[in-house]
Order: structure tokens, then sequence, then C-alpha cells
């Protein structure tokens, strides 16, 4: 009998293709979003790529109720994989209140009603931000460097998060969790039917840069130009979703199994280092495409350098990524271009 997976934020941009990549691992998935930073056409999508539309739930998780009538809908769920939370860094440091509501609130309801219906395991969303920014000695950084103190309370609610799992699992809790710790997840599903899709301006990387190769946005900028770093601009480990999703699949493997203990870590990341000038080169170089870009003053509160080891995960959890960056490229740029068409 198939396993069915609770998916939360399943129709946001790592949610849809972790869901793609469990369907065609044989899974049922279940999507839980309350679709306020994503859109329902995202099913569409995802069944067209798999042939298979999951089932899907439009429920606020801060709602104990009404998320526990998601589990008594759906009682024979094994797993929950929890992506569903405020993400912009920004944002949360001018309504931090929003954010603790949302991203605690959201992960204690469903802790809470995990035993209750004999889910057995959690695979987290967490995020390589729990480091700040690494001594020198410490990079690429490892599970095991220490956690910083956070430079936004988006930031706190991922290492909140961590301890509120760990908590809830040391204390006898029957349930165990992997937690996840990302870096910079980029690109989109090489078919185009999925993808990024921000609200507003992007405050990431390569969706700026697409929008403004497409002419959407009139110029890129690259913030700081001084850091120490070899061309001067920031460095981070940017990972493709697809591959990054794939290590979800893994790590559900690995969380419903009795071999596993109570609550693992991992980063999931290339483990190598790139410059937000080498990435934005690199997408010109790989699409042929021109982007205007200049340099702008740094902004507060940015890393200056972070990169994996992911050395753990590719023993422990049998995963690797694997996509070169160039394929990864194409494929922002082509989801960029089906995006355009679609409005045609």
């Amino acid at each position: 009998m198939k396993e069915t997976i609770l998916v939360t934020g399943g129709t946001g941009f790592i949610g849809s293709h972790t869901a793609v990549e469990l369907i065609e691992a044989g899974y049922d998935v279940v999507i839980v979003d309350n679709l306020s930073n994503s859109s329902i056409e995202v099913l569409d999508g995802i069944e067209q790529i798999t042939g298979v539309r999951p089932a899907f739930e439009k429920v606020d998780l801060r709602d104990l109720e009404a998320t526990e009538g998601v589990f008594r809908r759906h009682p024979s769920l094994s797993g929950i994989i929890h992506f569903a939370a405020n993400k912009a860094v920004g944002e949360s440091v001018e309504n931090p209140l929003l954010y603790y509501r949302n991203n605690l609130v959201s992960l204690i309801n469903l802790l809470e009603l995990m035993p209750r219906y004999g889910v057995k395991g959690i695979i987290f969303s967490s995020s390589c931000t729990v480091y700040g920014q690494p001594a020198p000695e410490h990079l690429p950084v490892t599970e095991d460097a220490p956690v910083q103190k956070a430079l936004s309370p988006y930031g706190n609610t991922k290492q909140v998060n961590e301890e509120i799992i760990q908590d809830f699992i040391h204390s006898g809790a029957p349930v165990k969790s992997i937690l996840l710790r990302y870096f910079n997840p980029i690109g989109a599903h090489p078919t185009a039917l999925i993808g990024e899709l921000p609200n507003g301006v992007p405050l990431n990387l390569i969706p700026y840069v697409t929008q403004t190769a497409i002419g959407i946005r009139k110029e890129l900028k690259i913030y700081g130009n001084d850091y120490n770093t070899p061309d001067g601009t920031c460095i981070r480990d940017y990972i493709y979703v697809v591959d990054l999703a794939k290590a979800h699949v893994k790590a559900v493997e690995r969380v419903l199994k009795d071999e596993s203990e109570a609550v693992e870590v991992f980063n999931i990341g290339t483990g190598k280092g790139l410059s937000t000038l080498e990435v934005v080169l690199g997408f010109e170089k790989a699409t042929g495409v021109k982007v205007p870009w200049s340099f702008a003053p740094r902004r507060p509160g940015d890393v200056e350098k972070v990169w994996g080891n992911v050395d753990k995960a590719n023993k422990v959890l049998g995963w690797k990524a694997e996509t070169p960056l160039e394929d990864v490229l194409r494929s922002a740029w082509k989801w960029q271009c089906a995006l355009r068409d679609r409005k045609k």
C-alpha cells in the first residue's frame, strides 16, 4: 500500500517540486496551503507532469481545528513535510509578530496532532540562515557548526522551530524528525510547468535575473562589490530546486524507517560557493541572453559568504546535487519564457 505524505505549503516553489518527486517515487500526496503566497493553478502543473492530481486542502495551519480536520479526512498519513511559512527577511523585520504567529503556531499545531493520529515523522524545511556568517574555520559549514543569533525574525523562527521539534521529541513524543538546512534553491522543473512565482518585486537573485533579462525589470542591482571575496560580491551555495526536492524524498524514506535517529540534521546544498557575479555571468553564458546590471551599495544584514559541507547528506541520505549549473540556469529562463507565453 502506498504511504501518504502531507506536504504543507505544497503549492509553493519548493513544495510543488517536492510533491512532483514524491508522486514519481510512488507516494500519495496531500497538499495543504492557504494560498497566501501561491496559486491554485500550480496543481495543474503538478498533474500535467505526473498524471496525478494530489489531494488539496485550503487550510490555514494556525487554525488548530481546521488543521485537525485535514488529519481526520486523511487518516492514512504516514509523514509530513513542513514547508508552510512566511519567508521574506525584510517583511519579518517590519512585522515580526506575523512571522512568529504563522511560522511557530503552524508547526506547534502539526506536532500536537501527529501522535493523536499516528503520524510517525516530520521533515522540517530549515535553512542555512541558522549558521549566520560562519567563521572562516567553519567554511564550508557543517551541521556541527555553531548556530548563531539570527539576523531577522524570519531566521529566528527557523532556529526556534528546530528547538521546538527537538524539545517535543526529547519529551518522549512518539515522533521522529529530519531537519533539512538548505542553502539557496534556484531553477524550475525542466518541463517549465512549475517554477518560482514571486509576488511583486523578487527578493531572490534568480527571478530578478530572469525578469530583468525578459524586460519586466529595468536593471539588476548587485548589492556590494567590496566584500572579502575573489570578485567582491557575496558568495552563496545555489542548489537546484529539483535536486532539493529529491533530498526530501530521501529524508521521508529515512524518517519512516526504524534505523533513523529521533532527530537528525542535514545540510542540503552543492558543497560549492558561487559569487553573485559568477551566477549572473553564468546565466548570460548558459542562455545567450544579456542582463543589464550594475553594482549598488551593500544591503544591511547580507551574509558575506556561506556554502555547505554536504558530506553527511551524501553518505547517510544517499543523496547528491547532480544537475550542472548551466542546466539549472537554463531551466529558470525556460520557466520565465513560459510565464510570458502564457500571458499572450
